[in-house]
């Protein structure tokens, strides 16, 4: 095993500070706009932020997919936008409630809280959730704000475990104290504070099984590391941990996570956003996180032959092809953040071989060698890919 890189937690970029007041101001600055248009007999509208794929952009310098700046206008007098200009104005009140009370509500409640028929109508406000939860997007992309940040939450998942004080509210804890389970990641992390931090990074580990396999060998005690599990794609509650944990307090980010079109989508979510959230990326994205495997290297350096499993779908030299991993594949070689050397060799090494490779395919050599030889040997030696 190579010797030993010490890894030094880099000093804090910046300090995140919620005020709930900015939230209200905004509310309240739209909610005035409206009112003056009607006192002055013109017809209010909103200005949103456009969605999808021909209004994000890849930003070289700060290394995001950020949003670009088309906008549809949503008028009230307008047959085809008086539907949702009211819906707009009814979360806006209801998230200036919740923001002046204290008060947080899920996805689910925010629905629920709105949905009513209208007065002399049989015409209801909501007809289901997915009418609402565009909504409160659309207001994410208006006030320049998270969902987080005004009380509306979503299902919690994900855990970190290692030495780490937290303080949740009036509760302090350290999250090494808290039994194998770890700290269980809640839907908004806005209010956490870290008053001590004794680790040397954070690794982010893509399954709940090999976050508990290394729990168990006592990796983060003996790496000095801390083990956050996003148990799949990483929830936003995750992601903005992840970067309030670099960005405030200094941790260096590693990702680990199945070597497979699905894992490298993960890191590229954490790392530089995704399309849906483009809006977001500034304060969910983490550009400088590194990602330590598995990668296709890793199959002959370790001899996983005989542990990998087949790509599904389509090759690209087949009739029909490419479809499943092989079409992902090369959509991810088109992502200019993997539009370097490592990566495309990597990615090009997949479509060759047409495998992927599992975390739990380590335990082909032992159940220790991942946390005693494979996770040490490439993040001491500093092996890990952009």
């Amino acid at each position: 095993m190579p010797k030993r890189k010490v890894i030094h937690r880099e000093k804090p970029k910046e300090k995140f500070s919620y005020d709930p007041k900015k939230v209200l101001s905004k509310l309240e600055e739209y909610g005035r706009s409206v009112l003056e248009a009607i006192k002055s007999g013109k017809n209010p509208y909103f200005d949103i932020p456009m969605r999808g794929l021909n209004n994000v952009y890849f930003d070289e310098k700060s290394r995001l997919i950020k949003m670009g700046d088309k906008l549809s206008r949503r008028y009230f007098l307008n047959v085809a936008h008086a539907r949702k200009f009211m819906q707009t104005l009814l979360i806006m009140a209801y998230v200036k409630r919740l923001v002046s009370e204290g008060k947080h509500a899920s996805l689910r409640e925010a629905y629920y809280a709105n949905k009513h028929t209208i007065p002399g109508t049989r015409e209801n406000t909501f007809e289901d959730q997915r009418e609402s939860d565009p909504i409160i997007e659309d207001l994410e992309r208006m006030l320049g704000v998270l969902r987080e940040e005004m009380h509306i939450t979503a299902d919690r998942r994900g855990y970190i475990y290692g030495d780490i004080v937290i303080r949740d509210g009036e509760d302090e804890f350290n999250a090494s104290k808290l039994g194998s389970g770890g700290w269980a990641v809640p839907g908004t992390v806005e209010h956490i504070q870290f008053p001590e931090i004794n680790v040397d990074y954070a690794l982010v580990v893509e399954t709940a099984a090999m976050a508990d396999r290394l729990i168990e060998e006592k990796f983060p005690k003996k790496e000095n590391a801390l083990i956050i599990a996003t148990q799949g794609q990483a929830s936003r509650g995750v992601r903005r941990l992840i970067h309030r944990l670099h960005y405030e307090e200094g941790l260096p980010i590693i990702v680990f996570t199945d070597g497979d079109p699905y894992g490298w989508y993960i890191y590229s979510t954490i790392k530089q956003g995704s399309i849906n959230l483009a809006y977001l990326s500034d304060k969910l994205a983490t550009p400088e996180a590194r990602f330590v495997g598995m990668t296709m290297d890793d199959i002959k350096r370790y001899g996983l032959e005989n542990v990998t499993e087949k790509l599904k779908g389509i090759p690209p030299n087949k009739k029909g092809g490419p479809t499943g991993d092989y079409k992902r594949i090369l959509e991810e070689m088109e992502y200019p953040w993997f539009q370097n050397r490592e990566w495309q060799r990597q990615l090009k090494l997949a479509l060759k071989w047409g495998v992927r490779i599992e975390q739990q395919a380590l335990a082909n050599k032992s159940l220790e060698f991942v946390a005693k030889e494979y996770l040490p040997e490439k993040i001491n030696s500093g092996d890990l890919l952009p």
